[in-house]
């Protein structure tokens, strides 16, 4: 499970996206399907891809990485953190293996 969620928003567009951070039991079980809802065609084509050629085993290699690609595609677009649902955002940090970037109050 998800030890925490990140609230990203984009800065330019206004536009708002939860990242959880963590052990993606979605991914698990449903393989690609989440990264569909998520709208992240890139992920779920790799997923797919791979997972078609492994008979699905790669599942138990992306429910453990797949929360932290999404959220540094999220910084790579320029999202950033508006707020977290619980636990510390340099903890969350350290997870993603990247500095998390916060949005400036305005």
């Amino acid at each position: 499970m998800a030890f925490t969620k990140i609230i990203f928003k984009n800065p330019n567009t206004g536009a708002m996206k939860v990242a959880p951070i963590g052990f993606s039991w979605t991914v698990f079980f449903f393989g690609f399907i989440p990264a569909l809802f998520r709208s992240d065609w890139k992920w779920a084509a790799i997923m797919f891809a791979v997972g078609f050629f492994t008979f699905g085993l790669s599942n138990f290699v992306f429910c453990f990485i797949y929360n932290k690609f999404y959220a540094r595609d999220l910084i790579g677009e320029g999202y950033k953190a508006q707020s977290i649902a619980s636990g510390d955002l340099g903890f969350a940090s350290a997870s993603v293996g990247m500095e998390i970037p916060r949005l400036e109050a305005a």
